[in-house]
């Protein structure tokens, strides 16, 4: 089973944390009644956390249809959703725009009172931040929601809004061996407001696996959104061949452990400090049995000094938790999709 701890006091949290962005599309195509069926198996192995957002289309419907479908097993799930109005938006977004975003997802997951409303905000030279997490807070305080969080926020805007006195429980960050931004400041500031941090991209996307080892370097076009994401985080990093070296170091380490490198990579990132869970974007139950055995890694002074040694030795990325992603003409923005929140979603 996969362990729970709590966060805020009495919010349940399983350390693993299913993913939807996959479900979104641009990955496969989704059979819903296969969707919802892994849904209940990975509940029933302890994954009770589930992540989605507004903007991740269909999938807070089909988490929605799921919670209806299967009553027993929506009992023990928590779901985290976002809030993420569009680039477009943002210069117009008040209590009205939040409120119906809010309004759509608790449509959508079919809640009375959502349990996590994680926001994101794209641009910060776009004022308005602060009054969007303060008009969450108001939701807050009517039931509709009942735990705040942010995600992709760097250290200066994080603080603004705990200094505006919105009580944020937790930040999803993208969090690998191969993306150490929130190491620093960011891990910080978190851990003098107990807040729990909830990492995306442990496995980059599926490029940290046994399949990736001892290749050749791809090259675009690939097959899925996620691999166009972290190849960047890859090149980043220092190219594939300190990429090699990374993983054949994974691959030690999950041998001797009797698993798979991607269990050992999202380990990795689960034994840093205030993090609380990792996120694994999953399209079916394949790899179930591997996830659950993330509560048993251990890792040897051997196994850090091996890791360590690889991951002193990378380029990048560099900067504050989600800058690169940030700057829309460079590389790692030029993929974004901005606008994908708009009323008729």
């Amino acid at each position: 089973m996969v362990p729970k701890q709590y966060i805020d006091g009495d919010f349940p949290l399983s350390r693993l944390i299913k993913g939807g962005w996959h479900l979104a599309g641009g990955h496969g195509a989704v059979d819903p009644t296969t969707a919802k069926r892994d849904m209940a198996a990975f509940i029933d192995a302890g994954v009770t956390s589930f992540d989605c957002a507004d903007i991740y289309t269909g999938v807070e419907q089909l988490i929605g249809d799921f919670r209806s479908q299967y009553p027993d097993h929506a009992k023990r799930l928590r779901v985290h959703t976002k809030c993420v109005p569009d680039l477009q938006q943002l210069a117009d977004c008040n209590d009205q725009v939040i409120a119906s975003i809010i309004d759509r997802s608790l449509q959508r997951l079919r809640m009375e009172r959502l349990d996590l409303v994680q926001l994101h905000w794209w641009d910060y030279r776009v004022p308005g931040y602060v009054e969007a997490a303060m008009a969450l807070a108001r939701l807050q305080a009517r039931g509709k929601i009942d735990r705040i969080g942010v995600t992709n926020f760097d250290t200066q805007r994080l603080s603004e809004l705990l200094s505006a006195g919105v009580r944020v429980v937790s930040h999803q960050v993208q969090y690998s061996v191969l993306d150490q931004r929130p190491a620093a400041a960011m891990t910080t500031l978190c851990q003098q407001h107990k807040i729990a941090l909830l990492c995306y991209g442990t496995v980059a996307g599926g490029f940290l696996a046994e399949r990736w080892l001892a290749v050749p370097e791809p090259i675009a076009p690939f097959a899925n959104r996620s691999l166009v994401k972290y190849k960047l985080i890859i090149d980043d990093f220092g190219g594939w061949t300190l990429f090699q070296e990374l993983l054949h170091v994974l691959n030690d380490i999950a041998k001797r452990q009797q698993t798979d490198i991607a269990t050992i990579a999202s380990a990795a990132v689960l034994a840093r400090s205030a993090v609380a869970a990792v996120i694994v974007g999953a399209t079916s139950t394949s790899h179930l049995a591997r996830n659950v055995q993330l509560g048993e890694i251990v890792f040897s002074a051997a196994d850090r000094a091996a890791l360590d040694g690889v991951m002193c030795r990378a380029q990048g990325p560099r900067g504050e938790v989600y800058s690169l992603e940030r700057d829309r003409e460079g590389p790692h923005g030029r993929i974004m999709k901005y606008n994908l929140n708009t009323p008729a979603a």
